[in-house]
C-alpha cells in the first residue's frame, strides 16, 4: 500500500470557522460535513495520533543496526598528601626530604569517544524489519479509521434526511386524512354516509398525529447525532436533487469484489502484517541462541595537569583502540527456549486471526454487494409501487365520490401510498450508504467516493 494514501488531510482553519458559524438556514453538503468531522471526531484524531506514534516507534528500530557513538569525559581534582609513619625507620633506610613527606594538588582530565557498529545481530535485524511492518500496519489502521468516519458521517447525514422526509410524509398524510375526515363528517351530516366512516377517519387521523409526534422526536435525535458526528450546531444536510437518479449497479461480479477485498481491505492487511510481525518475533526469539558480533572503535585520553600521584611533571596519555567483540550465549536458564515456544504459539494465533479476517471481510463484502444489488432493485420496485398506489388512491377517491367505495377504502389507499413513499425515500438513501459500505469492505473507499453522491444532492 502506498503511504501517500495516508497523508493527513486536515480542514483549513478558515473553512472550519465558516462551517462552525454557518447559519442553520444554509444547508451543508456531505463533503463539507465530512471535512468538518475530520477535524472534530475524537476517534479519527486518536487514530492519526496513533499513526504518528507508530511511525516514531518504527524508526526506533534503526538504533539496533546503525552505529552507536558515545562520548564520555571526566575531570578530577586531587589533594595528594604522602607521609611516612615511621620516620626513624625511614631515615635509617636512607630516605630523606620529599621521600619522607610529599604534599601536592593536581588535576586529571579524561575523555573517550567510542563507536560501536553491530556486525551480526539477528534479533536487531528482525526488529528492524518488524518496524517496517508496524508502520504499514499503522497506515492500515489509519485508513480503516478514515473509512469508518466516512461511513458514519454519511449514515448520520442520510438519517437526518430520512427523518425529514418521513416527517414531511407523515404530516402530508395527516393533512390528507384530515381532509377525508372532514368529508366523512359532511357526508354523515347530510345522511349520505354512516358514522362508521367518520370513526374510521378519526382513528386514522389520531394515528397520524401520534406518528407525527414520534417522527418529530426521531428527527430531533438524528439531528443531535449528526451535530455530534461533525462538530457543528444545527447542521442542515442537502436533500437529493433528483430522486430518480442514483448510482449505477456494480459492473463486476461478487467474486471480483471478494478477491479485491482479500488484498485491499485494511482489516485483512492489518491481520496479514500481524502475521508477518509474529513470524519475525519468532526469529527474534530464536536469535537468543545465536552469537552477536560488534565492531568497536575507541579513542581515549588522560591528561594529568600538575603531575600525578607518582610524578610532579604534567603528562598525558592517548589510547586509541579497535576491537571485534563476540558474545556467545551458553545457558540462560531455559528462558530463551520458552520464549521461542511462546512466539511460535503467538504466530499460530496470528495466522488464525488472519484467516478469520479474510473470511469476515469476504462475508462483509458479499453482504454489501448483494445488499446494493437488491437495494437498487428495491428502489425500482418501490417506484413502481408508488405509481400503483397513487393510481389506486385516485380510483378509490373517485369511487367514494360516486358512492361505490366507502371511506375506509380511501383511508387504506392513503396509508399504503404514504408508507410506500417513506419506504422509497429510505431505500434511496440506504442504497447510497450501502455503496460506500461495499467499497469499505473491499478496502477501496476514499473521500473522493463522496463526490458522486454529493453531486446528487441539491446545492
Amino acid at each position: 500500500m502506498s503511504l501517500s494514501r495516508t497523508v493527513f488531510r486536515t480542514l483549513p482553519l478558515t473553512a472550519a470557522m465558516v462551517l462552525a458559524f454557518a447559519s442553520s438556514a444554509k444547508a451543508q453538503s456531505l463533503v463539507e460535513m465530512f471535512d468538518a468531522a475530520r477535524g472534530y471526531d475524537a476517534g479519527f484524531i486518536s487514530a492519526k495520533a496513533q499513526f504518528e506514534a507508530n511511525l516514531a516507534k518504527a524508526n526506533q528500530t534503526l538504533g539496533g543496526i546503525l552505529p552507536n557513538i558515545a562520548l564520555s569525559a571526566s575531570a578530577t581534582r586531587t589533594n595528594f598528601d604522602y607521609r611516612v609513619d615511621n620516620v626513624a625507620a625511614a631515615s635509617a633506610a636512607g630516605l630523606t626530604g620529599s621521600q619522607l613527606a610529599t604534599q601536592r594538588i593536581y588535576g586529571t582530565g579524561s575523555g573517550a569517544i567510542t563507536l560501536s557498529q553491530p556486525i551480526y545481530r539477528p534479533a536487531a535485524w528482525a526488529a528492524y524489519r518488524q518496524g517496517g511492518h508496524l508502520l504499514q500496519q499503522a497506515a492500515a489502521q489509519y485508513e480503516a479509521a478514515e473509512q469508518d468516519l466516512l461511513v458514519r458521517v454519511t449514515q448520520a447525514y442520510f438519517d437526518v434526511l430520512i427523518g425529514e422526509e418521513s416527517l414531511a410524509l407523515v404530516q402530508a398524510q395527516k393533512r390528507a386524512v384530515g381532509e377525508q375526515l372532514a368529508s366523512a363528517q359532511r357526508n354523515f351530516e347530510v345522511g349520505t354516509a354512516t358514522i362508521t366512516g367518520v370513526r374510521d377517519a378519526q382513528a386514522r387521523f389520531d394515528l397520524a398525529n401520534a406518528q407525527e409526534i414520534a417522527g418529530e422526536n426521531d428527527l430531533r435525535i438524528k439531528r443531535l447525532a449528526l451535530d455530534l458526528a461533525v462538530g457543528l450546531t444545527n447542521a442542515k444536510p442537502n436533500r437529493l436533487a433528483n430522486n430518480t437518479k442514483l448510482i449505477a449497479p456494480p459492473s463486476e461480479d461478487v467474486s471480483a469484489w471478494v478477491s479485491l477485498s482479500e488484498t485491499s481491505s485494511p482489516a485483512v492487511r492489518q491481520a496479514q502484517l500481524g502475521l508477518e510481525i509474529a513470524s519475525l518475533e519468532v526469529n527474534k526469539a530464536t536469535a537468543g541462541h545465536k552469537p552477536t558480533i560488534d565492531a568497536q572503535l575507541s579513542y581515549s585520553g588522560v591528561r594529568n595537569v600538575d603531575g600525578s600521584a607518582t610524578s610532579a611533571i604534567p603528562s598525558h596519555i592517548y589510547n586509541p583502540s579497535a576491537a571485534i567483540v563476540l558474545n556467545m550465549p551458553i545457558f540462560a536458564g531455559f528462558s530463551t527456549m520458552y520464549r521461542v515456544k511462546e512466539t511460535v504459539a503467538l504466530e499460530d494465533k496470528a495466522r488464525s486471526d488472519y484467516e478469520n479476517a479474510r473470511r469476515a471481510t469476504a462475508q462483509a463484502t458479499r453482504t454489501a454487494y448483494f445488499g446494493l444489488v437488491a437495494g437498487l432493485s428495491q428502489v425500482k420496485a418501490y417506484e413502481a409501487a408508488e405509481a400503483s398506489s397513487q393510481s389506486a388512491l385516485d380510483a378509490n377517491k373517485l369511487g367514494y365520490s360516486v358512492g361505490v367505495n366507502i371511506n375506509i377504502d380511501v383511508l387504506n389507499s392513503q396509508s399504503q401510498l404514504y408508507q410506500t413513499k417513506r419506504d422509497l425515500a429510505k431505500a434511496r438513501y440506504d442504497v447510497l450508504v450501502t455503496n460506500l459500505k461495499l467499497r469499505q469492505a473491499a478496502g477501496t473507499l476514499t473521500p473522493a467516493d463522496l463526490q458522486p453522491i454529493n453531486d446528487l444532492l441539491a446545492p
